[in-house]
């Protein structure tokens, strides 16, 4: 199977922006990619358009994911919930260290599940501290959403410290590894997108022998 490939461009300054400034400047000079690998169609065939962007920072390795599809869930209303279960657009990164990976899971409204994990099963949760860390974004309201059978566009973003992903920020390697998802398992139309291919039979996104590369440009 393919390995899908993203050079991501460094751009100074994206920290300090608001959602709005910051979507600007990733449109206009972020890598692309698009969230359309539909991996299992005979278990959730549904298919919203995801696609996202992104760069890196001095300090940070920023993503924006933009959504326009069916439903609009959201009930973790805190950090290190069930946010597989909302509207979510997700990012798994390997550790280039020890082998192990990183889960972001960011729902619509910007709760975030965070991990450092050897497996699916077998994680340690990031502390309030290191989540204060991560800058986040979200298009909507912070509120409960529960609709069906409407269209929703919306947007998040999150901008991840180096260091919380095993890197220091004056001697990033080369290439990462890392996959990109859309995820929404409660919606009234479930779906499980990847970036880059999943080749198995059943929905698992915790597949690091499945992620693509990363190329962090100088």
């Amino acid at each position: 199977m393919d390995m899908k490939t993203i050079n991501v461009p460094f751009l100074s300054g994206l920290a300090g922006l608001d959602l709005e400034g910051l979507d600007l400047e990733m449109e206009k000079r972020a890598a692309k990619f698009a969230v359309c690998e539909c991996n299992w169609p005979d278990v959730a065939p549904y298919v919203p358009d995801c696609n996202g962007a992104v760069a890196r920072t001095e300090g940070h390795l920023a993503i924006a994911f933009h959504v326009r599809g069916l439903d609009l869930r959201a009930t973790a209303m805190e950090d290190n919930g069930n946010s597989w279960e909302d509207s979510c657009c997700e990012f798994f990164i390997s550790d280039p260290a020890d082998g192990t990976y990183y889960n972001f899971e960011l729902t619509c409204i910007g709760s975030l599940l965070a991990a450092k994990r050897t497996g699916k099963n077998d994680k340690t949760d990031f502390q309030e501290s290191q989540m204060a860390r991560i800058i986040r974004h979200s298009s909507l309201e912070r509120k409960v959403w529960d609709e069906s059978d409407k269209v929703f566009c919306w947007t998040v973003a999150l901008l991840i410290p180096f260091d919380l992903i095993g890197m220091d920020e004056g001697n990033l390697p080369e290439t990462l590894r890392a996959n990109f998802y859309k995820c929404g398992d409660l919606t009234a139309h479930p779906h499980f997108l990847s970036w880059n291919p999943i080749g198995i039979p059943s929905p698992d996104f915790h597949r690091p022998e499945f992620f693509g590369k990363l190329v962090l440009e100088r």
